[in-house]
């Protein structure tokens, strides 16, 4: 704790964290600002520790959702006190009118306050139905027409459903996985949030744990003068490392650059991006883990997948029964059972010759 107190004091003195709009919202939000799925793995005394720090380090921007279990409930008892001087989003994956207005209700209710700064459509594999009055757009209407938020946008891991939405001048912000691995198409869609003057939330920048030098992630960012992106924390080490970072601000140099390219070159073309759109598996194959376990194990501290629970995991690869459930549901087009296959063939192969390492 001591390490974590020292961390907020020295940068509380330091230079306030950069702020920019959240598009044309009227709202003002911190780069870099603090995801918050993480803290559902937290105690609830740890997580709101963690909140704290992060609002005593300057962060005032917080990103949330209805389906982060008890998320919500963590922020409302971390920083009810300072709901004024923070912006909050929340989302729902509800997509009737009533759906969306409960969550919203329960989320008032589980972060103590009586507005919503944004709320968000979440993961939506399609455009919603703008003309149907009972559909979910409808309820995100209410809610704002009855104070109860203040801002309408979406998130999606579709790009094809992101262009539509922006395109469809209904929605205030546009939330997307974004980080140097994207590709182009991706690349493009701060410009286009820009010119249709709608903020841009940038999630999975480390893509989804794949990534690991902060400071090429956070001068990658630092490029788009419209990027917001929310660094999911569970740690104070990862807060303490984020804050470190926002602190010395690293411009895109040669080194970085380098690191980019290397990256970029090992992780080209198809890989699975941990989205979670093919689960739940039919046999219960956890295919957002097992399908890109080749790079957990040589881009993250192998030793974890060494365990007996996911020597299991990785074994359940053998049920597999080619439905291709999986395959209908990937909006990136993967082909999850032969990759499955090959992961699990690699996995085998890793794990002979590293386990009596442990």
């Amino acid at each position: 704790m001591e390490k974590g107190e020292n961390t907020m004091m020295k940068r509380n003195s330091a230079t306030p964290l950069q702020t920019l709009p959240l598009g044309s919202t009227g709202l003002t939000v911190t780069k870099p600002a603090m995801g918050c799925l993480p803290i559902q793995r937290c105690t609830e005394e740890e997580a709101v520790r963690i909140l704290q720090a992060a609002y005593e380090g300057g962060i005032r921007y917080f990103d949330t959702a209805n389906a982060y279990t008890d998320s919500e409930k963590k922020i409302g008892l971390a920083l009810a006190d300072v709901r004024e001087d923070i912006v909050i989003s929340t989302k729902s994956q509800s997509l009737r009118k009533e759906g969306v207005l409960a969550h919203i209700e329960n989320s008032l209710k589980m972060m103590k306050t009586d507005y919503i700064d944004l709320f968000q459509f979440h993961q939506i594999a399609e455009v919603p139905n703008f003309e149907d009055p009972d559909g979910a757009y409808a309820g995100a209407l209410e809610a704002k027409a009855r104070g109860w938020i203040r801002h309408i946008g979406f998130t999606s891991h579709r790009v094809n459903v992101a262009e539509q939405c922006i395109e469809s001048g209904r929605f205030e912000t546009c939330q997307f996985p974004f980080s140097y691995i994207s590709d182009e198409r991706d690349l493009a869609l701060p410009g286009k949030c820009k010119k249709a003057g709608m903020g841009y939330i940038a999630m999975k920048g480390l893509a989804g744990g794949l990534l690991t030098n902060a400071r090429a992630c956070h001068a990658f960012m630092q490029q788009y003068d419209n990027v917001v992106p929310i660094w999911g924390i569970q740690t104070m080490e990862e807060l303490e490392e984020w804050l470190a970072v926002a602190g010395e601000n690293p411009a895109m140099d040669e080194e970085l650059a380098g690191v980019i390219r290397k990256d970029r070159q090992e992780l080209a073309g198809t890989f699975c991006r941990s989205c979670g759109y093919c689960m739940p598996c039919t046999v219960g194959i956890e295919i957002r883990n097992c399908a890109r376990m080749n790079m957990l194990l040589r881009r993250s501290p192998w030793q974890q997948y060494m365990t007996d629970e996911w020597y299991a995991k990785m074994q359940k690869i053998n049920e597999c029964i080619n439905c291709r459930a999986c395959v209908s549901k990937c909006p990136y087009g993967l082909d999850q059972p032969s990759l499955l296959k090959y992961m699990l063939k690699d996995y085998n192969e890793f794990y002979a010759s590293h386990k009596h390492l442990l």
